[in-house]
């Protein structure tokens, strides 16, 4: 069977607009609405919860039995923590990510008044004044400030301009798309993996691909905080494979080309029949791929189980250098991600049995036990 047929150009655009739109946890409105826009420019219907997270339906064979594709909106930020005397801003991270990564980093803090542009600098910024005390201070979020560009000098300025303790603050993207498919960029995890996504269902529309089961497309909006999808998964959903970031670093087996399937991250691993499914769609289909397990991660998957759901989960990724930094991916891994999750889409249903919340042995998987094929020690099994 021929690979689904990715439309790189839309991916790269909607790459660009996803970063384009700032959207830490907590403050995903404006994103969310832009992709129920785009959702709605490609006739796929959707539904969108109390908070925020989409629900996109693309139309199966049957209703029961079906499978979820999920990537998070969501990005790391800050949020004001003070109002400084000398009218600069403290800062408390949203999600987990260094106060290293942020020195230097250009910003803009959302408040209810407007947006105001800013540097997050490091209390001794510069080497003429500090002399090397510049490179001994401490890192960590109470040892940089965010510094206004607007008049503001004490407190009162600041706080005259409409800005105030719990404003959001998001960073700046700085994005870079460049020729030879490098993406430099904050922020790729998650918007590359939702962009993944759409170019996915756009292929699968234009394409005017049957699936045998219904195919929920999901956005969540609180992944970076812990929570992403631990109620969204619908009831019939009985599997479920999130997009998201695969750390290429030293010990790690991930790489910026093809899908980096994880086998297993902090909290487990992830389902043995369905990932090695997803490996044998790659196979077959000639998608480049490689596994790696995650020692300090986690993905929606992991907050669909904790929040209840009983649904073999798998996590397929892109590799990315420097995660919650300033990261780099290249477009070959999102157009295979594109590509697995059309395949996997329309293959075929493998475990019946998974349409029925309860049921008894029969139908139920089996793992390799690593012994010997029964009879293969008698005798009598050759005769």
């Amino acid at each position: 069977m021929p690979l689904p047929s990715i439309d790189v150009d839309y991916l790269r655009a909607q790459l660009a607009r996803l970063l384009s739109i700032p959207s830490p946890t907590g403050y995903t409105d404006t994103v969310v609405r832009y992709v129920c826009e785009e959702l709605g420019r490609l006739g796929v219907p959707f539904s969108v919860t109390r908070r925020g997270a989409i629900l996109a339906l693309y139309r199966g064979r049957d209703m029961e039995g079906a499978r979820a594709i999920v990537s998070h909106l969501d990005t790391l930020g800050a949020t004001v923590k003070m109002i400084k005397d000398n009218g600069r801003l403290e800062l408390v991270p949203i999600g987990s990510w260094s106060a290293r990564s942020a020195e230097t980093t250009r910003c803009t803090i959302l408040s209810e008044q407007g947006a105001y542009q800013g540097t997050i600098l490091p209390l001794k910024a510069s080497g003429h004044t500090f002399n090397e005390e510049i490179d001994t201070q401490p890192v960590g979020w109470p040892y940089v400030e965010v510094r206004i560009d607007a008049d503001c000098h004490d407190r009162a300025s600041t706080e005259a301009l409409g800005i105030h303790i719990g404003d959001f603050v998001s960073i700046d993207p700085g994005t870079e798309i460049l020729d030879n498919g490098y993406i430099v960029s904050r922020h790729l995890d998650d918007k590359a993996g939702c962009a993944a996504a759409l170019a996915a269902l756009k292929a699968m529309v234009e394409g005017k691909v049957q699936v045998p089961v219904d195919i929920h497309f999901i956005f969540t909006i609180t992944e970076e905080v812990g929570s992403g999808a631990s109620a969204v998964l619908l009831d019939n959903v009985v599997a479920m494979v999130s997009i998201d970031n695969g750390t290429t670093a030293p010990g790690q087996n991930s790489a910026e080309f093809g899908v980096t399937i994880g086998m297993a991250d902090q909290v487990g691993p992830f389902d043995y029949h369905l990932t090695r499914k997803l490996i044998r769609l790659c196979d077959e289909n000639g998608i480049r791929y490689q596994r790696d397990v995650f020692r300090y991660y986690r993905s929606d998957s992991a907050s669909a189980l904790e929040g209840g759901a009983d649904v073999r989960t798998a996590l397929i990724t892109f590799g990315i250098d420097a995660s919650h930094s300033y990261e780099r991916i290249h477009i070959h891994a999102l157009k295979s991600i594109a590509e697995l999750v059309v395949c996997y889409s329309e293959s075929p249903i493998e475990i019946a049995r998974d349409a029925e919340e309860l049921a008894g042995l029969e139908g139920f998987t089996e793992q390799p036990t690593g012994a010997a094929p029964h009879g293969a020690d008698d005798p009598s099994a050759h005769e």
